[in-house]
């Protein structure tokens, strides 16, 4: 039997890596019986790409999350953090049975991340807005320290509404932080309504190249497609750079995809084990 090539491999690897953050997101949002799951869902493909164990984008060490040579991962959309709480139990930095704790008292998984709580989540996060600041900073003290390692700053196209993103955009241009790369959760929706009746950011790819990025687009629920984006990334080395990822919310479960009011998606009790199945029945 011929094998598969490695990056057909690797893509098959990331998307089983993806199946199990989102598996274990619904497993958090059945602890609380709620939560951000639909942007969790939306997103589980690209945290996959960062966090795999043994084959994520990210250099880290899990078993020492405050490792100085580590890439710093920003979550500024704090209500994400039960998405990335699924990531760092698959890249081995929370035990999974920790999960179970998710938003209970005493937890180090608060619905909202908190740096202060969590092993590997770098800052805290609630107020939209302050991920990208925090990032630019951060890459030019690595630059000013002779420390390789890159920063990365997820956040929401609800959060390109704020005007300080774009003053932070402007800075990691100006300083040419090529350690510095922002990756944009283009799912259409925040909390007010569809983003684009909330304040109109479109045409994004355009407005971050203007700010002097260079910016890449891709299908953010196609490993394949992030790999490919990143690859690009990666070879560029002149200034900052920002992967603009198109998401479904509730990507993995059909009937969670098409849900109304999906930014504080309401879950009934019999309804979480429904989406684990659909989830499963996708993968087979």
């Amino acid at each position: 039997m011929i094998s598969a090539p490695p990056r057909e491999q690797l893509v098959t690897r990331l998307r089983a890596a993806a199946t199990r953050i989102r598996r274990n997101a619904l497993t958090m949002g059945e602890v609380q019986g709620q939560g951000y799951i639909g942007q969790a869902l939306g997103v589980a493909d690209i945290l996959a790409v960062f966090y795999a164990r043994g084959d994520g984008e990210l250099r880290l060490r899990p078993e020492d999350p405050g490792w100085d040579g580590r890439d710093r991962f920003l979550l500024s959309v704090g209500h994400y953090a039960i998405a990335l709480y699924a990531a760092l139990a698959e890249a081995g930095t929370i035990p999974l049975q920790e999960l179970e704790t998710y938003g209970s008292d005493d937890s180090r998984l608060p619905m909202s991340g908190m740096a202060s709580y969590t092993p590997g989540m770098e800052i805290s996060g609630g107020s939209l807005g302050h991920g990208l600041g925090v990032a630019c900073g951060m890459g030019l003290a690595l630059r000013y320290r002779g420390n390789p390692a890159r920063v990365f700053n997820l956040l929401s196209d609800g959060e390109l509404d704020e005007g300080s993103t774009w003053e932070a955009a402007l800075a990691c241009a100006h300083h040419e932080l090529g350690n510095v790369t922002a990756i944009v959760d283009v799912n259409g929706l925040q909390a007010d309504g569809p983003t684009p009746g909330v304040l109109r950011t479109e045409p994004v790819t355009e407005k971050w190249r203007a700010f002097g990025w260079h910016a890449v687009r891709v299908d953010g629920n196609d490993i394949a497609a992030l790999l490919d984006g990143l690859d690009e990334i990666r070879a560029h080395t002149g200034g900052p750079s920002v992967l603009i990822c198109d998401t479904r919310i509730g990507c993995g479960v059909p009937f969670l995809e098409t849900r109304e009011k999906a930014h504080f998606m309401p879950v009934a009790e019999h309804e979480w084990q429904a989406a684990r199945d659909q989830l499963e029945g996708a993968t087979q």
